[in-house]
């Protein structure tokens, strides 16, 4: 059951797109202005609107941690935003200076990728913010971008229909004709899925285009620059061009938004339709899903934005972070942390952890002490809460053998490799896992995808010694 809850009428002009972060949810439109909302109450900041583009803002999106907006528009820049105080930190100019139709941050917040009405892409480096590499696409505009979810690719689509794969050197991997009428959006699950037949894991990724269609598409990422792109299906329902689409958090659900004025939202397992909404008078240009809580918004050129509430049976959170992820408690990030409290049903803490940069290291460090004077949680009983769920938290880090590391996993099959070998593209391998791969495939390489010169493969005796100490340092530990 989706619910509207409220409906935000601030822009004076169409609604472009709208983003979420753990706490707020970022608005631009053709008034040139970009607004920033509390998900508390859905009241503005105080620092909202954000004006400095002089002319229309395509686009909006925060950074993982939620600390930094970027936003870009026809006026050939893509502008950065301390969201805690609304400070422009940077302006960044297009190279050729074409409007910036689409910008995206990378996982890791260490790459902005900022696409033009030209045809060009550009990958800034966050920390200096300074230009890092540049490409273009083969033909049209670029007006769709989505990271894979370890940041080493990126897919960028255009209003000539086609999707491309890049890596973060800005090497073109994969090109794929997907929408004959062009390409208006693209949408990378953070949540990864089987095959089943081979057990490989494959990310989900959703398109939508001029052609009224949505289509999901299978992408195998190995790592450095191995790329597989599969499709999947076609989602149809909309009678127009679809504009928008976005997975939820756990991969679980899909949204599309329409010139049709509708809102679809479908199952991502089975391609059913779960809710229709209609409440927009005009195209529907943007949809986002909050990762956090049970929030989605749509944004229109109705000049509105709509948020609207599920029931809790279709959470939007995603999978708890300690079944899904293989990273350490250690190393979680915040939004690793907010993603583990919410699935403790502790999500009213989120804002608070944010606001105090409590990640994995700081919250295995949390006492009793520490929740009172320092995070001021007034009651005992929650306080009691979550020092028992953080000491469960300990219990089970005691019990988890460490994460293996990615360098002695077969690309291939992602599994500890036992024998493992050098084939001509210079890469490792499981010994039979190759061996299958070249029989099945031919002469193509499981990482770039290009012809293998030579069969030959070289036992790679230096990484089966290194993966038998470190197998030797782990017993020492069970």
């Amino acid at each position: 059951m989706a619910t509207l809850i409220h409906t935000l009428a601030d822009h004076s002009d169409d609604v472009n797109y709208c983003a979420f972060s753990s706490s707020c949810l970022a608005t631009c439109s053709l008034d040139k202005t970009i607004r920033v909302y509390s998900l508390n109450n859905f009241t503005e900041l105080p620092y909202s609107p954000l004006r400095g583009h002089t002319y229309a803002v395509h686009c909006c999106c925060f950074s993982p941690s939620g600390h930094v907006l970027a936003s870009c528009s026809t006026d050939g820049t893509t502008m950065v935003w301390d969201t805690r105080d609304g400070q422009m930190l940077a302006v960044l100019e297009q190279p050729s200076g074409s409007p910036v139709r689409i910008c995206r941050f990378s996982p890791e917040s260490t790459y902005l990728v900022s696409g033009a009405a030209d045809g060009s892409v550009v990958l800034w480096n966050m920390q200096s913010l300074k230009l890092y590499r540049s490409g273009n696409v083969k033909d049209g505009s670029l007006v769709a971008c989505a990271f894979s979810p370890n940041g080493n690719f990126f897919v960028t689509g255009s209003s000539c229909g086609d999707l491309t794969i890049w890596d973060d050197k800005m090497r073109c991997l994969y090109n794929e004709k997907a929408h004959d009428l062009g390409v208006t959006c693209c949408d990378i699950s953070s949540q990864p899925i089987s095959d089943g037949e081979h057990g490989f894991r494959y990310f989900q990724m959703a398109s939508c285009g001029q052609d009224n269609q949505i289509k999901l598409w299978l992408i195998l990422f190995a790592d450095l620059l191995g790329v597989e792109l599969k499709y999947k299906c076609t989602l149809n329902g909309h009678s127009a061009p679809v504009l928008a689409c976005a997975f939820s958090y756990d991969g679980q659900m899909l949204v599309s938004g329409s010139v049709d004025k509708c809102v679809i939202i479908y199952e991502t397992s089975t391609g059913n339709t779960l809710h229709t909404l209609s409440q927009h008078t005009r195209y529907v240009t943007t949809c986002a899903f909050a990762p956090y809580s049970p929030l989605l918004a749509t944004g229109s050129m109705d000049k509105t934005v709509n948020i609207w509430q599920f029931d809790r049976k279709h959470p939007c959170a995603g999978n708890t972070v300690e079944n899904e992820s293989k990273v350490a408690v250690e190393d979680w990030s915040e939004d690793d942390v907010s993603a583990w409290l919410c699935a403790q049903d502790l999500a009213d803490f989120v804002e608070l952890f944010k606001m105090n940069n409590i990640d994995g290291k700081e919250l295995l460090n949390l006492t009793k002490e520490s929740l009172t004077n320092e995070l001021k949680i007034e009651s005992l009983g929650l306080r009691s809460k979550v020092l028992q769920k953080i000491e469960e938290l300990r219990r089970k880090m005691m019990s988890v053998p460490a994460a293996v590391p990615d360098e002695f996993l077969c690309p291939i099959t992602r599994e500890l490799m036992k024998d493992p070998v050098i084939a001509a593209d210079g890469y490792s391998y499981e010994k039979e896992a190759i061996e299958n791969w070249i029989s099945s495939k031919r002469r193509s390489s499981p990482m770039t995808n290009l012809p293998l010169h030579s069969l030959m493969l070289t036992p790679n005796r230096t990484l089966k010694m290194a993966i038998s100490r470190w197998l030797e340092t782990q017993q020492k530990y069970t």
